[in-house]
C-alpha cells in the first residue's frame, strides 16, 4: 500500500513535482490512518464543538500527527484543518495544506467503515496533489495533478455511463428528494465521509454523488483532485468549478458525476 518513507524535501522540491509531494501525503495519511484504526478499534472519548458538530480524541491526534509531519516539509506553506484554530495568515500563502484528521468523524463514532483521513497540497486555488486512506478497508487513494489517480497503486476511472437510467448516485435525502430526472435511478446507501463519497466516483463505484451546503475546503480538496485526474468532475450545482483558500473555506451544495453523465446530474440539480 503506502511506499517506504520519503526522504525530507524543501517547499520548492515539493511545488517543482506534486509527485513527490503526493508520496509524502501518503505516507503522511497512511500513518495517521493507522493511529486512528487503532483507537476506532478500542473507543475512543467524544464531544461537541461549538457549532454542534463532533470531535473525538482521534481527530485530535491525526490532527497533531498530520501537522508535525506535513508543516516540517514545507514550513513556508499555510495549513488549513478541520480541527486546528483557522490562522488568517493562510490567505497570504500560495500553497496550502488542507487537512481532514478524520473525515465522517459520526460514522467513525458509530464503528462504521466509511470515514477517512484525507490530505492535500493546493496551489493557487486548486489541489495539486492529494491523498485520501480509508483505514477500515484498507484503501489508499492518491492524485497528481495532470498525472492521474489511483487506488493501492492501480489506476482508477470513473463510470462510463452517458446516461440517467440505472445510474447509481448517493448523497443527502434530502437534497435526493428535490432532484428532478428524466429515468430511474438508483440510491445506494449514504456514504457519510463527503471525500470518500466522491471518491467512489473517481472508482466508478458510483455514477454520480451529491453533496448537501456546507462542506468545507478540508472535506473536498483531497476527493477534487481524485475525481478530476480520474476523468469525472465536481462543481457547484451551477457548473462552477470549487477554488479552495478563500477567507470563509465553505461550499454550497455540490455534484460529482463522471464525464458522460455530468452534464445529465448537473441539470437535474438546477
Amino acid at each position: 500500500m503506502a511506499e517506504a518513507s520519503t526522504p525530507p524535501a524543501s517547499g520548492e522540491d515539493l511545488l517543482a513535482d506534486p509527485s513527490l509531494a503526493a508520496r509524502h501525503l501518503s505516507d503522511a495519511v497512511a500513518a495517521a490512518g493507522a493511529v486512528a484504526l487503532a483507537m476506532f478499534r478500542t473507543g475512543v472519548k467524544s464531544w461537541s464543538k461549538a457549532n454542534d458538530s463532533p470531535v473525538t480524541e482521534a481527530d485530535i491526534a491525526v490532527d497533531s500527527m498530520l501537522r508535525e509531519q506535513l508543516t516540517a516539509l514545507a514550513p513556508d506553506y499555510g495549513w488549513l484543518s478541520e480541527e486546528t484554530v483557522d490562522d488568517p495568515a493562510r490567505l497570504a500563502r500560495s500553497r496550502l495544506w488542507i487537512v481532514d484528521p478524520i473525515d465522517g468523524t459520526r460514522a467513525y463514532m458509530a464503528g462504521r467503515p466509511d470515514w477517512a483521513v484525507a490530505a492535500a497540497l493546493v496551489e493557487a486555488g486548486r489541489p495539486v496533489a492529494a491523498a485520501l486512506f480509508a483505514p477500515v478497508t484498507d484503501e489508499l487513494f492518491v492524485a497528481v495533478a495532470g498525472a492521474g489517480a489511483t487506488r493501492n497503486g492501480q489506476p482508477i476511472r470513473v463510470s462510463g455511463l452517458g446516461q440517467v437510467a440505472g445510474a447509481r448516485i448517493d448523497g443527502p435525502a434530502p437534497l435526493l428528494d428535490r432532484l428532478r430526472f428524466d429515468e430511474p435511478v438508483e440510491r445506494v446507501p449514504r456514504i457519510r465521509s463527503l471525500a470518500l463519497r466522491i471518491a467512489r466516483v473517481a472508482t466508478g463505484e458510483l455514477d454520480a454523488a451529491f453533496a448537501s451546503p456546507n462542506g468545507h475546503d478540508w472535506d473536498l480538496a483531497a476527493a477534487d483532485l481524485l475525481v478530476h485526474e480520474a476523468g469525472g468532475r465536481l462543481t457547484t450545482m451551477d457548473g462552477v468549478p470549487l477554488a479552495y483558500n478563500a477567507a470563509v473555506p465553505r461550499h454550497g451544495a455540490l455534484v460529482s458525476a463522471g464525464a458522460a453523465l455530468y452534464p445529465y446530474m448537473a441539470r437535474a440539480a438546477r
